[in-house]
This record gives structure tokens, C-alpha cells and sequence, in this order.
């Protein structure tokens, strides 16, 4: 059975607090898992959350600032630690690639685990794969960040109702699949006659910045957006000053894009209680509001 959620490693801007750490978050995507933005003690988060090195197959940073990647070090020695097998791939903005390195070989260390880098040059796609596309688009930050957003391929889901009807099933359902018409029993049977259209699903992750077109191109219907909410609407001023996003902002994004459970993170810690930014945003947001919350697991919505 396939799995599709995020496990929320860490939730702070900034600084870690002490019921907040540094942002990290791990989407496992079906057999693939996407780790965003490992900041410091991502390693122990990963621990306490029951994540392993072996569940990274790529690392995504959106930009190099610390929150975001001071536990790349850590993550890419455990890697070779604990000898994973698979080849992990690292994105991240390739105006940042001597920042990587340093964070790379920080210390010394006897690396085995094959990492390949695969810096982000400019807006499109990053990745494809049984996951579908990965895709980085600009932010508008205090230095250059990308977010990123995945997508699956719309498809088509089978109806076992029709095939039976029609006597149709083993290898012609897969031939079915593959050509689009199959010639049974002396008639041709096209896919359509037998199934419905599926819609591929989405996710959606934008940390650091301002609004901008980037941040809406991101969250087009996406199934669950992650979005940084640093500030209440209160602190607009200082959202805008350092080129962060409102909880307000967050929903109005969500509302306007389409988008279906909407996970606001990356919170400053002048805010104490995360109630707030969770009642700013479902005043502006009649869809699903979840306030992230470090170690926790939020599925991606069923399929519509």
C-alpha cells in the first residue's frame, strides 16, 4: 500500500525555541522521500519521529539561510554511516553550490553513501521520475530561494465493474493501459469505455518570501500546500521588512489557489501559542487549516 504524508521534523524560524526546532520536513511519496530544508538537529528529529537515513532519497533546500540548512552536515554523514544503498540526489540554488560544499564536508568523515548534486539554475523542472515532476520556481527572499512543488501525471483509474461486463482482464487490462484500445471478442474497447479520469496529485512547498507570482504558481491546486506563516497579520510591517508571509497571506494563497489541506510552519518565536495563526487563517480559508506541530504526520489528502 502506498503512503503519501509529511512528517514534520521541525517548525521554527530562525532560532529553535523549546517546543519548536529548526525547520526539517520529509515527504514520503509513495517509495520515494523528499527531505525539505533540514535545519539544525534534523538527525534527532528524524530519531523521534521514526525516520531513517534510508527513507532520504533527495534533499531539496529552497535557500541558505541556517534555518533551512544547517543540518545537511549531519544528514549527509549519517547517509554514509549508515551505508544507504541508494543514490540520493541534492537540489538547491546554484548561486549557494560553495555554501553546499562547506556544509558538505563541514568536518571530516568517511563517506560512502553516493550523493549527487543536482544544483537549481533557474525556474522549471528539477527531477523526474515514479513520483512524476519535481519543479522549483523563485521566491522573492532576502536571498536567492526556490520552493518547490510536485506533481503527478493525471491518469486514469480502472472500473472492475466494466472490464468484468466485458470479459476483459490479466494481461489485456495492462494492454489496455498501455495502447488505449484493445480489439476483444471481435470489437475494439477503448480506455475510456472502461474507466474514469484520475487526476494527478499535488504538493506544494514555499518557504522564505513575499508574495509573489512564484508563490501562487507553486500552490495552484495543490493537495496539501506547506507554507511559512512567520507573522500574524498584526505583523505585516515585519513580514514585509523581512520578506516573510502572514498567516493571512498563507490562507488567501490557499483560497485563491485551490488548494485543499493547507499546513501553515516556520513560525517566529515571538509567538508563544500557535492558536492564533490557525484562527487567522480559517477566517480567510473555509478549506482544511492544519498548524504544523514538530514530530507529527499529516497525510496527503484521498484523492478527489
Amino acid at each position: 500500500m502506498s503512503t503519501r504524508e509529511l512528517v514534520v521534523l521541525g517548525t521554527a524560524s530562525q532560532a529553535p525555541t523549546r517546543q519548536r526546532n529548526h525547520n526539517g520536513y520529509l515527504l514520503r511519496w509513495d517509495g520515494t522521500g523528499f527531505l525539505f530544508d533540514p535545519g539544525e538537529g534534523t538527525q534527532r528529529q528524524m530519531l523521534l519521529a521514526g525516520v531513517s537515513a534510508t527513507d532520504v532519497h533527495r534533499i531539496c533546500v529552497t535557500h541558505f539561510h541556517g534555518d533551512h540548512c544547517l543540518g545537511v552536515p549531519g544528514i549527509v554523514q549519517r547517509l554514509s554511516l549508515d551505508r544507504v544503498a541508494h543514490e540520493v540526489c541534492a537540489h538547491y540554488p546554484a548561486s549557494g553550490a560553495e555554501y553546499f560544499r562547506r556544509l558538505r564536508y563541514a568536518t571530516s568523515f568517511h563517506e560512502v553513501a553516493e550523493l549527487r548534486e543536482e544544483p537549481v539554475e533557474r525556474e522549471g523542472v528539477v527531477a523526474t521520475g515514479s513520483f512524476g515532476t519535481l519543479e522549483a520556481r523563485r521566491l522573492d527572499h532576502r536571498v536567492e530561494t526556490f520552493g518547490y512543488r510536485l506533481v503527478e501525471p493525471d491518469g486514469r483509474r480502472m472500473l472492475p465493474d466494466a472490464l468484468g461486463e466485458l470479459g476483459i482482464n490479466g494481461p489485456d487490462v495492462g494492454v489496455l493501459q498501455r495502447e488505449g484500445v484493445l480489439r476483444h471478442r471481435g470489437r475494439d474497447v477503448r480506455l475510456a469505455d472502461v474507466s474514469v479520469p484520475r487526476p494527478g496529485q499535488r504538493f506544494a512547498f514555499v518557504m522564505d518570501t513575499r508574495l509573489c507570482d512564484g508563490v501562487y504558481a507553486l500552490a495552484e491546486g495543490a493537495d496539501l500546500l506547506v507554507i511559512e506563516s512567520t507573522f500574524l497579520d498584526a505583523d505585516a510591517g515585519l513580514a514585509a521588512e523581512y520578506a516573510h508571509l502572514t498567516a493571512g497571506q498563507a490562507a488567501r494563497v490557499a483560497r485563491e489557489c485551490g488548494v485543499r489541506r493547507l499546513v501553515l510552519t516556520h513560525f517566529s518565536g515571538r509567538y508563544p501559542d500557535p492558536r492564533p495563526f490557525h484562527e487567522e487563517a480559517a477566517r480567510l480559508f473555509d478549506g482544511e487549516v492544519v498548524v504544523a506541530e514538530d514530530v507529527s504526520r499529516i497525510p496527503v489528502p484521498p484523492r478527489r
